[in-house]
């Protein structure tokens, strides 16, 4: 199964590089719209900085829209660098602003473009990583001697309980991936003898599902 990956939360990092601070601010973003208001309230979090340089990539695969500016910065060596980066980690739906507060010494252009680029590669590095996935929202109402081995055929089919009710029978809420809820349902037929069926109650087609670190 081919993941969507994303950032999972939001993260900053800082880097020096010739007495100038870069802090670079990254955070999941699932449409331009939402890409530039992060790049404002960055802005305005770090009005005093001598620049703030933003860079994103909107969607996945072939349906991608990514933008980059310079903010000031000699053309090609702040949001260009910042861009390469995020779009060689292979994530998508995801935003970062790299603010430089500079320190009194130039670093040339390929001083920059080192710097811009190494300081997405930090916040990059300790951002926990998450895939987007449809899922399905399912309901099941089991007989309690069901329960610990229903519990295990989820957790086995990449499944999460998100409530559990007990009184005359247990009802478990449970999130799947689409894909793979087929094989649930089956491995739960069988362990029933036919008696049990999952209904689903919601479908979303862009679930956050935190990856293992």
């Amino acid at each position: 199964m081919s993941c969507q990956l994303v950032p999972a939360q939001e993260k900053r990092s800082e880097i020096r590089a010739g007495n100038s601070r870069f802090i670079a601010t990254l955070a999941p973003a699932f449409s331009v719209a939402e890409a530039r208001v992060f790049i404002e309230r960055i802005k305005g979090e770090f009005a005093d900085a001598t620049h703030n340089v933003p860079a994103f990539v909107i969607g996945h695969g072939a349906a991608v829209t990514a933008h980059c500016n310079d903010d000031g910065e000699p053309s090609g060596t702040a949001g260009r660098p910042a861009l390469a980066v995020l779009q060689g980690s292979g994530w998508g739906d995801l935003v970062v602003v790299v603010t430089r507060y500079f320190g009194g010494t130039k670093l040339g252009t390929g001083g920059l473009v080192r710097a811009y680029g190494a300081a997405v590669r930090e916040v990059l590095a300790i951002t926990p990583v998450a895939q987007k996935v449809a899922t399905h929202t399912v309901l099941l109402a089991i007989e309690y001697h069901y329960f610990e081995r229903v519990r295990l055929l989820v957790s086995a089919h990449h499944g999460q309980i998100l409530e559990e009710e007990f009184a005359g029978d247990v009802t478990v809420t449970a999130r799947f991936p689409v894909k793979q809820f087929p094989a649930f349902q089956d491995s739960l037929r069988n362990l029933s003898g036919g008696q049990l069926e999952a209904l689903i109650i919601t479908t979303e087609e862009d679930t956050l599902l935190p990856l293992p670190a």
